[in-house]
């Protein structure tokens, strides 16, 4: 961003997504905004005192000739106590996206700036109103696909995340600062620093609390980008049918003749909190024609790249050699053997534990819906087998954090080593100070300019 750290101008953007709409937001910020509002806004009541926080009805009008562009209600919002901590100006307009540019490109007549994606955000982070983790959460309360992903994006709005770190870099500060008297005090060193008494707390306080939130930053990473799910199979096992009921809606065609699906089918489903991408796939088989060749290639391709395959099989006949050379071409990808069309066949002994896998299949029929709860939460528990402790967390550190965090733990790993090999304190500190820096760079404190533009680039324009 190139006015990185140039507060002094006052910004304006639309704040509303846009497209027709009953009300379309303009905002402005900085320290002009209500001598612009004036300048622009003509009230009903003529002795408008343009209090804060309280809403004006009147119009908008060009001061070059007097046209109404339209009919609005305004409202002025004295600093501090507003989103940026400087004085801001919303204009509430109707939600026409042509009222709404005329309206924007009057008030940059006007010498107001356009905001840049996320310049009002980051006015509130550089002015102390929120820290780098909370801003970051806007971002993900905006982008989330799942209500699980809302909440932990609002947790970590309210502070969670900061306060977690916060605590660990308390408990660094005290440490470090044991360490500089003993290096102040190089004789009394035996004396002053406890070793023993460091090691504990710093496996108590510090060691301990970075690991958990690394763990959580597995799950975060989950709840925020989902994963992709592949639906596999022979043609006619039922893949789209599948697709159609988790969707709750006909978005795949199913017919009797198989190789219907000839490309591939992508949506988005929310199962136990987790955004999923599913993908029903064209049925792989050996003898397809030219066009449904390609739609096959493509369902390998995205076999490969899957996170986890719903390997699928028609419960009403008996397994095929085809079955079995599909099955070992994805064996090696994490996956869940699905029986289906239970409602119309008696599952027999051999789809126990069908093609020898360790797991027992989930048996289902798509058509009567039919174990698809079941279904679910299979998915869910494969998925979080993957992690060590899953855990409901209300903090959800993302990559940027994970990888701070790590190199925080890196460090802190250092520190033990340190002390428990009896090295000097002022080795000690610098590998202390190491620590609080990556733990100061994931709430912001000591971010550089180029991250900073990265992270607030993410965001949408008057936002």
């Amino acid at each position: 961003m190139s006015n990185h750290l140039n507060q002094e101008n006052t910004i304006a953007a639309m704040s509303t997504p846009p497209g027709a709409g009953g009300i379309g937001i303009i905002r402005m910020s900085g320290a002009e905004s209500l001598e612009i509002l004036r300048r622009i806004f003509v009230p009903l009541d003529k002795n408008c005192a343009y209090e804060s926080h309280r809403l004006y009805y009147g119009h908008v009008t060009d001061p070059a000739d007097s046209k109404v562009l339209d009919e609005v209600l305004a409202v002025y919002m004295q600093a501090p106590r507003t989103y940026t901590r400087e004085d801001v100006v919303e204009i509430h307009c109707h939600g026409s996206f042509l009222v709404l540019q005329n309206v924007l490109e009057l008030l940059l007549r006007q010498g107001v700036e356009l905001a840049e994606p996320g310049e009002f955000t980051k006015r509130a982070f550089l002015n102390g109103r929120i820290d780098l983790t909370q801003a970051e959460a806007v971002i993900d309360i905006l982008t989330a696909r799942t209500n699980k992903g809302v909440d932990l994006a609002q947790e970590q709005l309210s502070g969670s995340l900061f306060q977690q770190i916060d605590i660990i870099r308390k408990s660094l500060t005290n440490m470090r600062a044991v360490i500089e008297v003993a290096i102040d005090f190089p004789d009394e060193d035996v004396e002053i620093v406890d070793h023993s008494h460091l090691i504990s707390q710093l496996d108590t306080e510090v060691a301990s609390p970075l690991d958990k939130l690394l763990r959580s930053a597995e799950q975060g990473k989950i709840y925020r980008e989902g994963i992709s799910v592949v639906i596999a199979g022979l043609p006619n096992v039922g893949k789209s049918s599948l697709l159609n009921t988790l969707l709750q809606e006909e978005r795949a065609l199913v017919t009797e003749i198989p190789g219907t699906t000839r490309d591939t089918i992508e949506e988005y489903i929310d199962i136990l909190g987790m955004p999923v991408r599913l993908v029903d796939t064209a049925g792989i088989r050996e003898d397809a024609e030219t066009v449904e060749e390609l739609g096959i290639q493509r369902a390998k391709e995205l076999i490969n790249a899957a996170d986890l395959v719903l390997f699928m099989l028609d419960g009403a006949r008996e397994i095929s050699a085809a079955d079995v050379r599909l099955y070992e071409s994805v064996a090696h990808k994490p996956l869940l053997v699905l029986v289906n069309k239970t409602d119309v066949c008696k599952v027999h002994e051999g789809f126990t534990r069908p093609l020898g896998t360790d797991a027992p299949a989930v048996y289902i029929s798509a058509r009567e819906q039919h174990g698809i709860e079941e279904l679910k939460k299979a998915i869910f528990n494969r998925v979080a087998s993957g992690s060590e402790q899953w855990e409901e967390t209300a903090c959800a550190p993302n990559m940027r954090h994970k990888l701070a965090l790590q190199k925080a733990n890196e460090a802190c790993i250092r520190i033990q080593e340190a002390l428990n090999m009896g090295l000097t304190s002022d080795l000690i500190a610098v590998e202390l100070q190491e620590c609080l820096d990556q733990l100061g760079e994931i709430v912001g404190e000591t971010t550089t300019e180029d991250i900073l533009d990265v992270i607030f680039e993410q965001f949408c324009l008057g936002k």
